[in-house]
């Protein structure tokens, strides 16, 4: 393997971040950190002029906790992160490079300069969002290589260690796996066919705003009430105090997985609680969220066209499936036993890099040679106006769970003689009405040609590639044209300078 081009995968997590590699014989491997730890906590805590991510700025949460930025991964494709930090806003995918950048120093200082990478996403990102992951790569002084889903990676970290990527080129037989993945902020489903060194992705889907964060939020609200009940007051209204209720309640959740009963202590202006937690209480109080978690992959069964007869392995992604109620639920539901025999923490990491030494292909010897295909996740569409009603629709182009990359053409006309402008709306989602999808931008096309009659037919090209990224082709007059979206919410590219220049500092 390259010294110089290292294969290097990253999970970007909404809690913890793993970065990873392939050594010298194709073996997917786990960075340490600079702390010497695994995992990095996705955390960034401003202290004046100094910015620290990773575990001191969980530290600060119980004592300096406006200043600690968490949870930015779920903000992605917002023009600014909710939280006023050292007395600035930040836009969330500079949050999440300053975290790259600290998973890339440290990586840098072990096995020497990493400039290219593969990042991973949630399955169920939108294009947007996959653009700011993008972005933050950048601003973290990378060259993203590519993007690939998460169960994408878990599952190509699971074909690895089943022998589907042997040199030989003879690996297990072919399986249908489903990918369960409960991370710290997001959730995915992924069905997936495993067949000799072809991973395809058959269906997926998932909400980026459920995770294990919100099992601690519930912990969080059942102590605060019954200190309100006892006391009057909501130990809520400080930061600092919520943030050491947070702390205590994640490590509540973690206790409640080895054991029956645990307790919770908070104290706030002088009063002060211990509340006993089971694990049935637990249970009682998360159900919901649970139940959120396997409608989704019913449903996602269901549009792979499949049954549970079908499926061969139930695959474990993400450090919230370790809780006892998820693997209960998937067992009863499946019918068969969850499998945990890749690391929940590591696996999408160990993924992302077997990818990048696919596209590497510079790895002593033979590197994995296996082809991914994945579907995109959202439908994605344009705004039309219906001729019948005059109200504005949304014109699906590429449906969802439609196997990539793909290319589609969608023709328009002019309506005016010598019209030398046409403006494409770009939105991503199910619903028929345009405002109830994720708006992802325009498309401007200027100047046409000169003189062209109205009716003159307009094609416009869609290209979906696998990483879920567009580009937009418009064909007129014989003239191709390719055009960049104009987006709401990202940053120019004036801007991701900037913001490269104040993140990426030289390795110590």
């Amino acid at each position: 393997m390259s010294k110089l081009a290292p294969a290097i995968g990253i999970d970007l997590g909404t809690t913890f971040s793993v970065i990873a590699r392939l050594d010298d014989l194709g073996r997917p491997e786990t960075i340490t950190n600079a702390e010497g730890d695994k995992i990095t906590p996705s955390v960034v805590l401003f202290e004046g002029t100094n910015i620290v991510v990773g575990k001191e700025a969980v530290k600060a949460i119980a004592t300096d906790a406006g200043s600690v930025a968490e949870c930015a991964k779920r903000q992605l494709g917002q023009r600014v992160f909710d939280k006023l930090l050292g007395g600035r806003h930040y836009p969330p995918e500079a949050l999440q490079a300053m975290v790259l950048n600290k998973l890339r120093q440290d990586a840098s200082q072990r096995i020497g300069e990493i400039r290219q990478a593969i990042i991973t996403v949630p399955a169920y990102f939108d294009e947007i969002r996959r653009k700011a992951t993008q972005d933050a790569g950048y601003m973290a002084g990378l060259e993203v290589m590519n993007i690939i889903n998460e169960p994408t990676a878990a599952a190509v970290a699971f074909g690895f260690k089943e022998g589907f990527l042997n040199p030989d080129g003879q690996g297990a037989e072919r399986c249908n796996i489903l990918v369960y993945d409960l991370g710290g902020g997001t959730f995915d489903v992924t069905v997936m066919e495993l067949n000799g060194k072809e991973f395809n992705t058959l269906a997926t889907d998932g909400d980026v705003q459920l995770g294990g964060r919100d099992w601690d939020q519930r912990l969080v609200d059942l102590v605060a009430e019954e200190f309100i009940r006892r006391h009057r007051i909501d130990p809520r209204e400080d930061a600092n105090t919520e943030g050491r209720l947070w702390r205590e309640c994640e490590d509540a959740k973690r206790t409640l997985s080895a054991r029956m009963k645990t307790s919770i202590a908070c104290d706030y202006r002088g009063q002060a609680i211990r509340l006993e937690v089971t694990r049935d209480k637990f249970h009682e109080i998360t159900q919901d969220l649970l139940d959120r978690t396997a409608f989704t992959t019913r449903q996602t069964l269901q549009a792979a066209g499949l049954d549970w007869k079908d499926v061969g392995r139930v695959l474990l992604v993400g450090g919230s499936t370790r809780m006892p109620a998820v693997v209960e639920m998937l067992r009863s539901l499946s019918g068969k036993e969850p499998d945990t025999s890749v690391s929940p923490d590591e696996a999408v990491a160990h993924g992302a890099a077997l990818h990048a030494g696919l596209l590497l292909a510079r790895s002593n010897g033979p590197p994995p040679r296996f082809n991914i295909r994945n579907v995109n996740s959202h439908s994605l569409g344009v705004v039309a106006v219906d001729p019948q009603t005059n109200r504005r629709r949304t014109a699906i182009m590429i449906p969802r769970n439609t196997p990539l990359p793909v290319k589609y053409k969608r023709s328009f006309k002019t309506i005016k003689p010598n019209q030398r402008s046409i403006l494409v709306n770009i939105v991503e989602g199910e619903s028929p009405s345009p405002d109830d999808c994720a708006q992802i931008g325009k498309c401007s096309v200027k100047p046409l040609p000169a003189r062209l009659p109205a009716d003159t037919p307009i094609d416009v090209y869609f290209r979906y590639e696998e990483n879920g990224r567009l580009t937009v082709t418009v064909n007129v007059a014989d003239k191709k044209i390719r055009h960049e979206i104009e987006r709401d919410n990202s940053l120019s590219q004036d801007q991701l300078d900037s913001w490269r220049r104040f993140i990426v500092k030289p390795v110590g």
